[in-house]
């Protein structure tokens, strides 16, 4: 006999639908798997056998054949048992229900019969959704992650002989209940902990923070030890605007995948804030493997990638962050295809401006100008190039340290940030809705002062006569690039926009400028 379940695989962090397919023939008895499978794949063969044996269901000794289709896309991963445990025992006669054919099967399975969890269930919903499936059975552990998915019936799990009975009495197949995403948003414990008042003195860290948070610029923090650079970068989650639901599932899909979600919530339900070491390898910050699985950059997406200690990390870690800073995407091309992984984050970069930290405090500062030199030089000017806001975290006085006056909450800032964010997703919306109806070129992908490209800057950017008179000093003073022009205008128009004001007016660019002045301060030091 020939039965046909389905089930589900992830390539990068996407889902696709698989056909488990199994007949039972007479001839030498025997279990052979095919469709272009992984080696934990192919040992399905053995946990299936084992665990329907345990569970006590009868099979005569005949020769089993199971396929995996498409065979063109390779199989990874266990959690195809559950699906092919169905398939053999429908191919057998022994298991049989209308319930299979709309519903999509995920589970490792124990040589007990157990359903094990497994990882990228998110994903995996999605893709019976898309494939116009209606019902999932789900390991019991996954459950409430899976539920998470609006359009599909979820039904848990435990053991194998539990869903021979629910697809026998259908009446027993309960679908898990969706958990409200407000309760879900009550049960979110908020900030962790940390607050902007927490951060004495430091008014241009705090307002540099600010500006770059409001328009998704990225920032780089420069001073020497202890001024309070890693901790104004800690609390950029804090004056982030919460999470919606599409966010979070979006987020939550790459962390299921590499089996991050928090065990008390189905959803990552906090903007991510990743903080990886400067010993990390090039793959495990962008992502890749011969699995390709999503790297550092991937799992900051919807928030912080925070790189401390920046010069420390290698150059070729540094610099393979080039495109996915433009593109806000990294691409994995392997043997056997190439997957797209989501970059979308705020990148906060923190370094000493010397080995020693102390440069240019001569009395401090040890470092001889090639130490300096050969310490800054780590940074390439492509990358500096990304980076929008640059500010100097001046050493805090006693008095700063010991202050006992209130300093501005996350809140009140976020208040600001929130503000900010909505006058140019409203700008964007706008514009790219007249690009369609007049066009046709449909909706833009740019919702944020910090993504615009020179087609946005020369539309939202536009300055007055004094403003412009301004502009050009700079330019020839200071000698800029057109790409550091134009990050200057891209930052006043934030700040603008903080400021409430339709046109950017000088004190905007000034500010703005400020922002920029340390590149000429420190990478210009070979030529003191």
């Amino acid at each position: 006999m020939f039965r046909k379940v389905y089930s589900a695989g992830i390539w990068g962090i996407d889902g696709f639908l698989v056909s488990v397919e199994a007949d039972v023939h007479n001839g030498l008895p025997g279990f052979q798997m095919t469709g272009n499978l992984s080696q934990e794949t192919r040992e399905a063969q053995e946990r299936v056998r084992i665990a329907l044996k345990n569970g006590n269901f009868f099979m005569p000794p005949k020769k089993v054949t199971v396929n995996l289709s498409p065979a063109d896309v390779r199989k990874e991963g266990s959690a195809y048992d559950l699906a092919i445990a169905a398939a053999v025992l429908g191919a057998f006669g022994l298991l049989d229900s209308p319930l299979l054919d709309d519903a999509v099967l995920i589970g490792e399975l124990g040589l007990n019969g157990e359903v094990k969890p497994v990882k990228g269930v998110l994903s995996l919903v999605l893709a019976a959704r898309e494939g116009g499936l209606g019902r999932c059975f789900l390991p019991k552990e996954n459950a409430k992650e899976g539920s998470m998915i609006e359009g599909v019936e979820v039904i848990p799990v435990t053991h194998i002989r539990e869903l021979a009975d629910m697809l026998q009495n259908p009446e027993r197949a309960k679908p898990i209940g969706r958990l409200p995403w407000e309760e879900l948003e009550r049960g979110f414990p908020g900030s962790g902990g940390v607050d902007f008042s927490e951060l004495n003195g430091q008014a241009l860290l705090r307002r540099a923070t600010e500006v770059a948070v409001a328009g998704r610029h990225n920032i780089l923090y420069i001073g020497s030890a202890g001024s309070g650079k890693t901790m104004a970068a800690r609390r950029i989650p804090t004056i982030l605007p919460p999470l919606s639901r599409e966010e979070s599932i979006e987020i939550s899909k790459i962390y299921s995948i590499c089996g991050l979600l928090p065990e008390d919530a189905p959803l990552v339900m906090a903007r991510p804030f990743r903080s990886p070491h400067h010993t990390i390898t090039s793959t495990a910050l962008a992502g890749g493997g011969r699995i390709p699985r999503p790297g550092e950059v991937s799992l900051a997406s919807g928030g912080v990638l925070f790189l401390d200690e920046l010069p420390e990390f290698s150059g070729k870690a540094i610099e393979i962050l080039r495109q996915p800073l433009e593109d806000r995407v990294v691409m994995v091309s392997r043997l056997h295809g190439s997957c797209t992984f989501p970059a979308n984050a705020m990148l906060a970069a923190a370094m000493n401006p010397c080995p020693c930290g102390f440069y240019p405090d001569k009395s401090r500062c040890r470092c001889g100008l090639g130490q300096v030199k050969r310490y800054i030089g780590r940074i390439s000017k492509p990358i500096l190039d990304r980076i929008d806001v640059t500010v100097e975290a001046a050493p805090a006085t006693y008095e700063e340290i010991r202050g006992v006056g209130e300093n501005e909450s996350s809140e009140a800032i976020r208040s600001r940030v929130v503000k900010a964010r909505k006058i140019q997703q409203e700008r964007f919306l706008g514009r790219a809705q007249e690009d369609f109806s007049e066009k046709g070129k449909g909706q833009s992908q740019i919702w944020f002062n910090g993504e615009m490209g020179v087609r946005e800057i020369e539309r939202y950017c536009k300055l007055g006569k004094e403003e412009e008179t301004y502009l050009k000093e700079v330019y020839d003073q200071a000698k800029l690039s057109a790409r550091g022009c134009h990050k200057i205008l891209k930052v006043a128009r934030t700040i603008a926009d903080l400021d409430g004001k339709e046109e950017i007016q000088r004190i905007h660019l000034s500010e703005a400028v400020g922002y920029r002045s340390l590149e000429e301060k420190y990478w210009q030091v070979n030529g003191d």
